[in-house]
């Protein structure tokens, strides 16, 4: 008989409860204690809620107090010397969140390590740091509490959930030159091996190994650093299974590596169905082959007659008992349950499956192949329905959008004149000063902010008295932005709850959550939209405020609005139709937007693509492709206004180093990124080729995810660094990123040394 298997679920809580007891733990409000009391509470009711699903076998420490990666680097000792001496004993968990968010107090001032996107998901993970000397050990006993905690809550069969030792190092960084990636290894599997041989002390049946570097195209020393990883955990005399894990994408180019690994392997067959025949022919007896088949990374109903062909499949050339029934992923990118949604539409809703929804799936197909059909009919006859009733919904279909996406022409794609032309334009309008000195658009949400859009949902304001006191917020911000010098202006976002949301609240096509929460980094959760149908712009969106913003002041007035890929990737997709074609919807959603706000006067737009490198498929073969429609859109998002209006973008928390390239391609007037927690090492790209980034550039000088407020010299500095790649007149000065999530008591003080600092380079250069 096939088996059930569930590879994660979410954190946060359906209520976001983690969110609020580790931000209260931050602020000193409640104990370690009751932090660890939530973290033990939300864990057994999601174990619960899998036990009740019927799922075989569920996983145990798959729930991190930040991060996974960062678990593992904790786990086998991998902590930075500037975190203090942890040769010995347990990591506290304070350094941990250190790690995580820097520390800043009177005796201790330590910067965050590197976060960055877990694949192509709008997940961060924590990045590793190696050194050359660094030795691990096992540091932690978080993985075997996890154990003894599920069998409390009554799991018969848990899996304990492990970032494998290639995917580790792989995704890590060294920090310092000739680090040998094989040489740590060999201090790195001795820990493995040792978590390996308490699991089976303990009776632990199967491991689940995350190796989802196995989609990635790996070079030869990247593959024997999985031979010699795996061949010494094989060899381990009282370990349990192994279940290599794989996600995101096909592994059939590294299909002989992978099936050497362990005695399970789990595959995503919803982003790679055609892999599965590649991976039956080279399965080794009596291993156990892992159908991804409900789609982790996505809210609609699985599509079970479809599965079914697979899972037959698969069963009839292994046989049925060597086969398990799986999420493609951890359901830790999905909201965890629909019947929560009280406010979505009815028939749109019938569409849909949360992570709750999905286990019930995954034992539906399970219980289907085992020849159970009764049990499970009515679920089958639901889906049919639902889905034949989405295929026909006009709803869905919109004749004008498709009509208008088959008349856009190459011109709408580009820019009127060169960069060079335009920026002469803009800076005549503009007349900036040299370091032009900016913020990436969003001032911080107080909780007076947040009352407020609240009050005014439950009908306790008018929509005159909300917007008194948005318009109020607004002026504040920008006295106090004139106050302390900045060139450019921005109006702080105060009415948008979220970058994504905001827009798409209004437009057709989208669909909105109350408790569809999913977890970004840390205790940032996000409410992703779900694209349903066809989008159009109903009206102006940002006009209103952008415009008020910019009466108020002589200064350059930037308006923010998201660009199209980022629309896209930040939202649940609709399944029906090839993702580009739903981004050149938005693309003509937010053009009509620029050319909107450039028509009230707007002379500084920012079209933020944050998410940009995140869409970027795994594979390098497929790279180009992507460019093709992701810059395209960009471009006919940007393209309508005239010579002198300038265009920026933002991108942050991601790789760009190797897309420079194409990030120039976009060709927007000025671009900021992300670029303070690696000391400016993604401007490294302009001297390890001839590439030279044709246009303007903010590096951004200071981490707006840590609390700690960056001293002038530090920015200063980091300043210095970026006019070593970067000629001055090209050179802007911002932060990482958005100001959202501070508080106005980092906020100040960091904007104003960052202001300092360019005037001091400025003078100095």
């Amino acid at each position: 008989m096939a088996q059930s298997a569930n590879l994660g679920f979410p954190r946060l809580g359906l209520k976001r409860e983690w969110k609020k007891a580790s931000e209260d733990y931050w602020k000193k409000k409640i104990s370690l204690d009751e932090l660890v009391q939530m973290a033990n509470e939300l864990t057994m009711r999601h174990w619960q809620l899998q036990m009740d699903a019927g799922i075989d076998y569920i996983p145990c420490n798959d729930f991190a107090f930040y991060d996974l990666m960062l678990d593992t680097a904790v786990l086998v000792g991998a902590v930075p010397e500037r975190y203090g001496d942890f040769s010995t004993g347990e990591i506290d968990i304070d350094t941990y969140f250190a790690m995580a968010r820097g520390r800043q107090d009177e005796t201790t001032d330590v910067i965050a390590m590197e976060m960055t996107k877990w694949f192509d998901t709008n997940y961060h993970y924590i990045v590793p740091e190696f050194t050359r000397d660094m030795q691990f050990r096992l540091a932690s006993n978080h993985p075997f509490n996890a154990v003894i905690r599920a069998r409390e809550a009554g799991v018969k069969n848990p899996r304990p959930v492990l970032i494998g030792p290639a995917t580790f190092l792989l995704l890590g960084k060294a920090v310092e030159e000739n680090v040998d990636f094989s040489a740590l290894l060999d201090s790195l599997i001795d820990v493995y091996a040792e978590v390996l041989n308490k699991f089976g002390e303990m009776g632990v049946d199967w491991v689940q190994m995350d190796e989802p570097v196995l989609v990635y195209d790996l070079d030869d020393e990247e593959k024997q650093l999985f031979e010699k990883a795996y061949a010494k955990l094989k060899n381990g005399a009282n370990r349990p299974r192994m279940m290599i894990a794989t996600y995101f994408g096909s592994i059939a180019h590294n299909v002989e590596l992978a099936v050497s690994l362990g005695e399970g392997l789990h595959v995503d067959l919803v982003r790679a169905p055609e892999q599965l025949d590649t991976v039956l022919d080279h399965l080794a007896d009596e291993q156990v082959l892992s159908l991804g088949l409900v789609d982790g990374r996505n809210v609609w109903r699985n599509n079970m007659d479809n599965s079914l062909v697979h899972l037959k499949h698969a069963a009839e050339v292994v046989g049925a008992e060597r086969v398990q029934v799986a999420p493609s992923c951890s359901l830790l990118h999905s909201p965890i349950d629909l019947k929560e949604e009280k406010k979505l539409h009815p028939m749109v809703k019938q569409w849909m499956a949360f992570g709750k929804q999905k286990l019930r799936e995954v034992h539906v197909l399970k219980e289907t192949l085992n020849g159970q059909v009764l049990h499970v009919q009515q679920d089958l006859v639901e889906m049919r329905t639902a889905l034949a009733m989405r295929e026909a919904s006009p709803l869905v279909h919109k004749p004008d959008v498709q009509n208008r996406l088959k008349a856009l022409t190459e011109d709408m794609a580009r820019r009127s004149t060169p960069f060079t032309d335009r920026h002469k334009k803009q800076q005549a309008k503009l007349s900036l000063p040299m370091l032009p000195t900016t913020t990436i658009g969003s001032f911080p949400q107080t909780r007076e902010i947040r009352r407020l859009r609240s009050d005014l949902r439950k009908g306790n304001i008018s929509t005159e008295e909300y917007e008194k006191k948005l318009e109020e917020a607004i002026i504040e911000t920008i006295r106090y932005q004139e106050e302390i010098g900045l060139d450019v202006l921005v109006h702080g976002e105060f009415e948008r709850n979220d970058m994504v949301e905001y827009f798409g609240q209004q437009l057709d096509g989208y669909i909105f959550t109350q408790n569809g929460w999913v977890q970004s980094y840390g205790s940032r959760g996000v409410k992703p939209p779900i694209i349903f149908g066809d989008v159009a712009r109903k009206g102006p969106m940002s006009v209103r405020w952008s415009k008020f913003a910019k009466d108020q002041t002589d200064k350059p007035m930037k308006g923010m609005l998201t660009g199209p890929v980022t629309m896209l990737q930040w939202s649940f997709v609709r399944d029906d139709q090839p993702r580009h074609i739903t981004a050149e919807q938005l693309a003509l959603v937010i053009r009509d937007e620029v050319v909107d706000l450039e028509r009230a006067g707007i002379d500084v737009i920012q079209i933020d693509e944050p998410a940009i490198r995140e869409g970027l498929p795994l594979r390098k073969q497929d790279w180009n492709a992507y460019f093709e429609w992701a810059i395209r859109c960009f471009r006919i998002a940007a393209s309508g206004v005239q010579d002198e209006t300038q265009i920026h973008t933002h991108m942050c928390y991601s790789e760009f180093n190797d897309m420079m390239e194409a990030i120039a391609a976009m060709d927007a007037d000025v671009i900021s990124i992300e670029a303070s927690r690696s000391r400016m090492e993604l401007l490294d790209v302009f001297d390890q080729s001839d590439f030279v980034y044709p246009n303007d550039i903010g590096p951004g000088v200071y981490d707006i995810h840590s609390p700690r407020v960056p001293s002038q010299d530090e920015i200063a500095g980091l300043l210095k660094v970026a006019l070593k790649h970067v000629p001055v007149e090209r050179l802007w000065v911002n932060p990482d990123c958005g100001l959202k999530t501070r508080g106005w008591e980092e906020t100040r003080p960091s904007l104003e040394n960052m202001v300092a600092a360019a005037k001091q380079v400025r003078n100095e250069v």
